[in-house]
C-alpha cells in the first residue's frame, strides 16, 4: 500500500473512531498516583469563517482510553480572559506534576520519549513549533493517538518581544494552524519561546483560545549539565502540580 493511501486510510480511521464517544483524554498530566479517569472533553471554540471548513484529524479510539495521571484543565469554549502572567503551577489531585517537551517534534529525540512515556503510561505535554510540525506531522499524529497534549510554541522560536503584533499573531496563528491539522484539534495551551511575555502575547492567545503556561522547574536541559544534574534539578523541585520544562530539539537532546 503506497504512503498517501495509508495516510489517507488513517484519517478514516481516525474519523470512525470519533464516533466512539464524546469523552477524550487530551491529558497532559502525568507523574503522579492518582487514579485513572476520562474526562469529558470541552466543545471546540468556533474559529473564523474562513478557518471551519478545515478537515482536522478526529480523536482515534486511544485518547478515550484512560492513562496515568488526571486530564488537564480544559480551556472552555469561549473568549478568555487576558492574563498579565502565565500560570506557573497546575492544580490536582494527588502528587500529580505535569511534563512538558520544547521546541519540537524532531525525528531522532521525540520518538524515544514519546516511547518512554508510552512505557510507564504517562501522559505529558509538547509545545511544538510550527515549522518542525510541518515536517514531522506524523509525530503529532502519535501524541494524539497516545493521549498527550500539544500546545503553542510559535512558528519559528522567535523572540516575541521584539517583534510587531501582526508578526506575533502570524507566528501563533500559523501553528495553531498546523496543529489542528496535524493533531485533531486547535491547541489550547500556548508557551512564549524564552519564556519571553509581553501583553500583545496575553492578548492574542487569549483571543485564539489559549493559555498561558510558563514552568516552575527548569531542567537546564538546554545548557546539556549532563543527566544527574537534570535528574537532580527535578527530583529537588518536585512536587504537587509542578511544571517541569524539558526539551526535545533545539539541540543535542540525546
Amino acid at each position: 500500500m503506497q504512503k498517501d493511501q495509508l495516510f489517507t486510510r488513517r484519517r478514516m480511521l481516525l474519523a470512525g473512531a470519533a464516533a466512539l464517544g464524546s469523552a477524550a483524554t487530551a491529558g497532559l498530566v502525568l507523574a503522579g498516583d492518582g487514579e485513572e479517569t476520562v474526562r469529558p472533553a470541552a466543545a471546540p471554540a468556533a474559529g473564523p469563517p474562513a478557518r471551519q471548513a478545515r478537515q482536522a484529524l478526529k480523536p482515534s479510539s486511544f485518547r478515550l482510553q484512560p492513562l496515568t495521571g488526571e486530564g488537564p484543565p480544559r480551556a472552555a469554549p469561549r473568549r478568555l480572559a487576558v492574563r498579565e502572567e502565565p500560570l506557573l503551577r497546575l492544580s490536582g489531585p494527588g502528587r500529580h506534576m505535569v511534563l512538558t517537551f520544547d521546541d519540537g517534534p524532531h525525528p531522532d529525540y521525540t520518538p524515544h520519549i514519546l516511547d518512554t512515556l508510552a512505557e510507564h503510561r504517562v501522559r505529558a505535554m509538547f509545545f511544538v513549533c510550527g515549522e518542525c510540525v510541518a515536517d514531522h506531522r506524523e509525530l503529532l499524529a502519535r501524541m494524539a493517538d497516545e493521549g498527550h497534549v500539544v500546545g503553542n510554541h510559535t512558528w519559528t522560536h522567535p523572540l516575541l518581544t521584539t517583534l510587531g503584533r501582526a508578526e506575533i499573531r502570524s507566528e501563533m496563528e500559523r501553528t495553531s494552524d498546523i496543529i489542528e491539522d496535524s493533531y485533531g484539534e486547535r491547541p489550547q495551551w500556548f508557551r512564549a519561546p524564552y519564556g519571553a511575555w509581553n501583553r500583545a502575547t496575553f492578548e492574542l492567545g487569549a483571543e485564539m483560545g489559549m493559555e498561558p503556561l510558563a514552568w516552575t522547574v527548569d531542567t537546564t536541559d538546554w545548557m546539556e549539565p549532563g543527566t544527574d544534574t537534570i535528574i537532580d534539578q527535578v527530583e529537588s523541585g518536585a512536587g504537587p502540580g509542578v511544571v517541569v520544562l524539558s526539551h526535545d530539539a533545539g539541540g543535542d537532546r540525546s
